[in-house]
């Protein structure tokens, strides 16, 4: 499972960037990041209590 989120963090960070160098699909981009950097995060911590 830990594996399958850090997947899904590098995706919508790759598509984050996509988004920001051809200036596709506006605000919504940022939000991508937000949940991708939420996720990550939230993976951290579930590591760490393990």
């Amino acid at each position: 499972m830990l594996s399958i989120l850090w997947g899904i963090v590098v995706l919508l960070f790759a598509f984050w960037a996509l988004g920001l160098v051809f200036h596709i699909a506006g605000n919504i981009i940022h939000v991508v990041l937000v949940l991708a950097i939420a996720l990550a995060i939230y993976n951290f911590f579930k590591a760490r209590d393990v």
